[in-house]
């Protein structure tokens, strides 16, 4: 049991050691185990604190939430686990979880342990990788000191990561560490010790028994990383990318006929997510980037005298996202965006050739409304070519229709991102009650000023309407007419 190493004092605030000297009046070893040591080590904030005692952690909670005016009190009994928060006035709260120490066991058909009270090696070998199963004394006797039995702080040092048993036991025990090990690479700049990425590959179908729910929340925390190509990408030669997400797995490879081939879908898809993470943090936005092209598989076709062709993928790709959202459980609120980046994303590169008209500009503008500046971010990313020439003329087309829109709003308000008029607009001017004539006459109305044939103003658009009403009786009168 290797103890050599200390915790930096700046990393144990008042807090725990107020929490070091409960365990003492109670004679309870007690320990800091899990991230909290690991990001602490590396330098980093964290606000999420494991405790691990030996012995019946639940009283031990109960004095702590007393003695340090916790709240929010959670019990989860089955774990001999409980969850408070208490108030720091640096961070504003901390998140503590109080477990006892504990062995576990595993049905192979499921991921849930079936748990008995342990020593503190047993709690710290069911740990996922060695550098987060580090453990620091809270005690007063050896306050700060890290117990290390498998070696974690050296693999923290390197950047390593490595499972605290053999990790064919560590993955079937439970299967998400899999995903999470992808996740820790790309979130911690980390790399997978060899024996790690051929366990990942020869389990690959075990992640099937984790619940849809689990898989999505280790996703898309990848998909929050700086690089979440790192991760994908492990994802993807492990074989687990498959098994968890085949329409995106179904983007790689190249065919050639008659010589001539396509770019790997997957790889350039990886690269346009890695480069608009460059410039944003917004998720759904990624999300977008890595489902652009994701109909591509199924809208391929070769022809002879145009080579490959992917018509359409911009459609199927929205009618696929929808499946695909359902399947990952991911919320349905987010859809509508990311269908609309999907469906528009090929749209701003025509407006750069040729003579660009306020119409065309407008109908972009209108279409992608408030989220126009991310739609361009995304189609920015999307350029991936090799060819530094090809990518300054494309930048540059950019640049034109980018120009192009600031000239346009600024002549007619489009930036304003609504039509002048809304539905309850109309049906008040015309005394009509809801129904489908309004959103007829509201989408003529729409049209009229996205093609410039009245101006951006209520009154010009009022009076459209009311023109437009005219002639829908008008027309409907001589067809009464005709029947008779």
């Amino acid at each position: 049991m290797s103890r050599d190493t200390t915790l930096p004092p700046h990393s144990l605030p008042d807090t725990l050691q107020r929490i070091g000297s409960i365990a003492d009046r109670t004679s309870l070893p007690c320990y800091l185990v899990g991230g909290y040591v690991r990001d602490a080590l590396m330098q980093k904030g964290c606000q999420d604190i494991d405790i691990m005692i030996i012995g019946d952690p639940i009283p031990f909670a109960r004095l702590i939430e007393k003695e340090l005016k916790g709240k929010n009190f959670v019990l989860f009994e089955r774990f001999r686990t409980a969850r408070l928060e208490i108030d720091h006035p640096d961070t504003g709260h901390l998140l503590l979880e109080i477990v006892g120490a504990r062995k576990e066991s595993y049905n192979p058909e499921s991921r849930k342990p079936i748990t008995e009270i342990g020593s503190l090696e047993d709690d710290l070998s069911r740990r996922d990788f060695t550098v987060n199963a580090l453990a620091v004394s809270l005690n007063s006797h050896d306050r700060g000191s890290i117990i290390d039995l498998f070696d974690g702080y050296s693999d923290l040092k390197q950047k390593v990561l490595r499972t605290p048993l053999e990790p064919e036991k560590t993955f079937s025990d439970d299967p998400l560490r899999m995903m999470r090990a992808a996740r820790f690479a790309c979130q911690l700049d980390f790399h997978l010790e060899p024996k790690i990425e051929k366990a990942m590959h020869a389990m690959a179908q075990r992640i099937a028994i984790v619940s849809k729910e689990r898989i999505s929340q280790e996703f898309l925390k990848i998909m929050t990383c700086p690089r979440p190509s790192v991760g994908l990408l492990i994802l993807h030669q492990t074989g687990i990318l498959k098994v968890i997400f085949p329409e995106l797995a179904a983007m790689a490879g190249v065919e050639q006929v008659d010589g001539l081939g396509h770019k790997d879908t997957l790889f350039h898809t990886f690269q346009v997510v890695d480069k608009l993470a460059e410039k944003s943090d917004n998720l759904w936005l990624r999300i977008a980037a890595l489902l652009h092209d994701i109909a591509k598989p199924l809208t391929k076709r070769f022809s002879t005298s145009t080579g490959w062709t992917f018509h359409g993928h911009e459609v199927v790709g929205t009618k696929l996202t929808r499946k695909i959202f359902r399947s990952m459980r991911w919320p349905h609120e987010q859809l509508p965006y990311v269908e609309k980046m999907i469906r528009l994303h090929h749209r701003p590169i025509p407006l750069s050739k040729g003579e660009i008209t306020d119409s065309a500009v407008r109908r972009l503008m209108f279409e992608a409304g408030e989220d126009l500046d991310d739609l361009m971010a995304l189609c920015r990313a999307d350029v991936t070519s090799k060819n530094p020439g090809k990518v300054r003329m494309i930048m540059n087309n950019f640049n034109i229709v980018e120009q192009k829109i600031a000239e346009v709003a600024e002549k007619d308000l489009l930036a304003k991102w609504r039509p002048p008029i809304d539905g309850r607009d109309i049906m008040q001017a015309l005394g009509l009650t809801e129904g489908k004539l309004v959103g007829i006459i509201k989408k003529q109305m729409e049209t009229a000023v996205i093609e410039g044939e009245i101006p951006y103003d209520r009154e010009a658009a009022l009076d459209y309407v009311k023109k437009a009403y005219s002639m829908v009786k008008k027309s409907s009168g001589r067809e009464s007419g005709r029947s008779k």
